[in-house]
């Protein structure tokens, strides 16, 4: 059966809600004190000599003080719902998140469906510091999932995310060379391929070196008990490492190639630490640390 199209109410309710459900409310207070402003305010006084050529400017404020008069309602209205909206969703992913860790039992994220799957990754890279946005793959097969953006020294840094909550079967290197081929479309810094099972030999050996880092269902583990903390305790801190390691990428913004951390040994910035191509002196791309 075909999916019910989305009324134009709803297209904004759900893109305001990509936002905090905390941001949705201040926007609207200040969203019914902007329209109430300009719905209240009186119209211009006009010479009725002049009237006929100042027309157009009146039928223009009378349309605006219109809009306003209807909107300082509405407008507000769309914004607390998408705050409701965005609220249930961070609580469905939280409690998502906290029943897969909880369960030592892998079949807590096996039973979910493709798309608590990836409400659930959305949520363990929200907690990484990432902010994600649900692109909606359309299927458990379709697209790119989700997108991530990071601040970093010079503005944001995107990268990509697919999800693949495959049980029976490995995921294959076709997947990741395609995840690879989106990155380069879309000028990513990194791509992730996340799975609940394991990746075939041939996936492995197509992503290394590459700036597309593959978690499987072990370290995916490892992802989740991060998030939820928000750290490690003692008995974490080599998990943790582990997991920010794999989830830190630093490419070379020349040719996409691993970087490593340098030292500059002489120039203004001796003794500094930076970011340098690991394929130097082939590639010189550098970056702040």
């Amino acid at each position: 059966m075909a999916r019910k199209k989305k009324s134009d109410a709803e297209t904004v309710i759900d893109l305001f809600a990509l936002m905090p459900w905390w941001a949705c409310v201040a926007l609207a207070a200040v969203a019914y004190v902007a329209l109430h402003a300009l719905a209240s305010k009186a119209p211009a006084t006009v010479d009725p000599a002049q009237a006929l050529n100042q027309l157009d400017k009146l039928l223009v404020g009378a349309a605006l003080r219109g809009l306003a008069t209807f909107g300082q309602y509405l407008v507000p209205v769309l914004l607390l719902a998408a705050a409701a909206v965005s609220a249930v969703r961070r609580y469905r992913r939280g409690k998502l998140l906290e029943e897969a860790v909880r369960s030592q039992d892998a079949a807590a994220v096996d039973g979910m469906t493709w798309h608590e799957f990836e409400l659930l990754i959305g949520e363990a890279f929200r907690r990484k510091g990432y902010a994600v946005v649900e692109a909606g793959g359309g299927g458990p097969d379709g697209g790119i999932d989700l997108v991530l953006r990071k601040p970093v020294t010079n503005g944001n840094e995107t990268y990509v995310v697919q999800c693949k909550h495959w049980k029976a079967q490995k995921v294959g290197v076709d997947v990741v060379r395609e995840l690879y081929g989106v990155m380069a479309a879309r000028g990513a810094a990194g791509g992730f391929v996340v799975t609940s099972g394991r990746f075939t030999t041939e996936a492995m050996a197509f992503a290394q070196g590459r700036n597309v880092r593959l978690v499987d269902g072990a370290r995916l583990k490892e992802l989740l008990e991060v998030a939820r903390t928000g750290g490690p305790g003692k008995a974490a801190t080599v998990r943790d490492e582990r997991a920010n390691a794999e989830m830190t990428m630093v490419v070379c913004p020349l040719c996409s190639s691993a970087m490593v951390r340098r030292v500059a040994k002489r120039g203004p910035n001796a003794g500094e630490q930076f970011y340098g191509c690991s394929t130097y002196p082939v590639c010189r791309g550098t970056r702040a640390a």
